[in-house]
């Protein structure tokens, strides 16, 4: 079987982002666009991918670690980009897909009907992936002969009115011949106006050679080149419609699609039921029968099968639900395990602690984890009663069984099956607050 490597161009600094961070580091659902697309191409099963950077880059360089990079010292064009990539290719024999950090959702699919492309015919030097936009604007043109075969990659500017009544443009993403490709690459020159080496040219090289030049179609949406914060927000819509279907297909039900947000490694059971108004960030997994209410918050969390879960939650990193366990409106839990059937019902902080089976804990409890400058745990067994408004003053321990009087301060270890009551002694002053009254009369007068 033929080998695949890829080359990702990466090094440009966005400046229409107006960020100081590299473009292709800007995140879609929790993960940085050129991370996507190297996962994309992992299911290609790439013997090498390179990633080609601008120096001083090692932000980038630490994000697509393991994959190789190779640097563009000067910002002299595509095809410049993709010389500084060719050492790294030596003795690599395959097909060569060209991509775009900044072109995130590209899919698998497309990739491989390129590469089938490329393969169906030794000829076959470079396949060129097209598509048909609503409204062409001023992509350049894909112009094919009557055979199908690609003539030449056209920029808008220089097309003639014929060539730009062309509907199919140029995504800029190839694949290309490794037997090819260090004679199409070293050809181009810059003799243009920008005094840049443009990978389109290799087209027109190609068939100077004689060899052949193919086209791929693709979706307009998979080609989205995020340039700006408005595409991005684009690609972010794209992206989430994706997933939102995905979900759906495979057995969960989204009240409201449109208003939930996925992270890009969400993953839901079947028969989960996720209410309108629903973030999960990066590190979620929802087993199956949960039901997520309305406007909630999830991240770095796991959910067993048959909880529920808001509504108006927040799950922050390191809390894991058992099976059957309710976290209701208005509670926090992070960085804290709830074992099987465990309740938090309403208005609580559940932080650095671990909750026992069938515990239930009342409402405006909280977990006091933190002194100012360390973190302290909470242990509460199974079954225990936590009465509201608890203040539980970590690092503390509640036994198996044990209940705690509602408004306790719990600062010692409460034994198992014990009752814990912690109030101060009520005081009643008969007609005091009449008194008050009348003297704050008398004085405003």
């Amino acid at each position: 079987m033929t080998a695949i490597a890829t080359v990702i161009l990466a090094a440009g600094a966005g400046s229409r982002m107006k960020s100081k961070m590299p473009k292709v580091l800007h995140q879609i659902a929790g993960r940085a666009m050129v991370s996507h697309l190297l996962d994309t191409v992992s299911t290609l099963n790439a013997t090498k991918n390179i990633v080609v950077v601008a120096s001083g880059m090692d932000d980038v360089r630490a994000e697509v670690a393991p994959a190789q990079t190779a640097v563009q010292k000067e910002a002299l064009g595509t095809g410049h980009a993709v010389a500084a990539a060719l050492p790294d290719l030596e003795g690599f024999v395959g097909d060569i897909l060209v991509l775009y950090g900044d072109t995130p959702l590209i899919t698998a699919k497309t990739l491989q009907a390129m590469i089938e492309a490329r393969r169906a015919s030794t000829d076959n030097a470079v396949v060129v992936l097209g598509f048909e936009p609503e409204d062409p604007l001023e992509y350049g043109r894909l112009v094919t002969n009557e055979a199908g075969d690609l003539e030449a990659i056209v920029e808008f500017a220089d097309a003639t009115d014929e060539e730009k009544s062309v509907r199919l443009c140029n995504s800029g993403v190839m694949a290309i011949s490794s037997e090819h490709i260090e004679g199409l690459i070293s050809a181009v020159g810059n003799e243009n106006a920008k005094g840049e080496y443009y990978l389109t040219d290799i087209v027109s090289i190609a068939r100077s050679k004689g060899l052949t030049c193919k086209v791929v179609k693709g979706q307009e949406t998979e080609l989205l080149g995020v340039n700006n914060r408005v595409q991005l927000a684009e690609a972010e819509e794209i992206a989430q419609e994706r997933w939102r279907k995905q979900a759906m297909t495979q057995g969960a039900t989204l009240i409201d699609p449109k208003s939930v947000f996925f992270s890009h490694d969400t993953i839901l059971g079947q028969d989960v039921v996720v209410e309108p108004n629903v973030f999960f960030g990066p590190g979620v997994t929802v087993a199956d029968g949960v039901r997520i209410k309305a406007f909630s918050h999830i991240e770095g969390a796991t959910v067993g099968a048959k909880s529920q879960v808001g509504p108006y939650a927040r799950l922050r990193p390191g809390a894991a639900l058992g099976e059957e366990v309710k976290v209701g409106n208005f509670v926090e839990v992070k960085k804290a395990s709830l074992d099987d059937g465990a309740k938090v019902s309403h208005l609580s902080y559940i932080g650095d602690a671990h909750v026992g089976a069938q515990a239930n804990i009342g409402a405006g409890t909280i977990t006091c984890n933190y002194d100012g400058y360390d973190k302290a745990k909470t242990v509460i067994g199974a079954g225990a009663f936590v009465g509201s408004n608890t203040a539980l003053v970590a690092p503390v321990r509640i036994g198996k069984g044990a209940i705690i009087g509602a408004g306790s301060t719990v600062t010692k270890e409460v034994a198992e099956d014990a009752l814990m009551v912690e109030r101060a002694s009520e005081t009643q002053k008969a007609g005091w607050a009449k008194r008050f009254r009348a003297m704050k009369a008398r004085l405003k007068k």
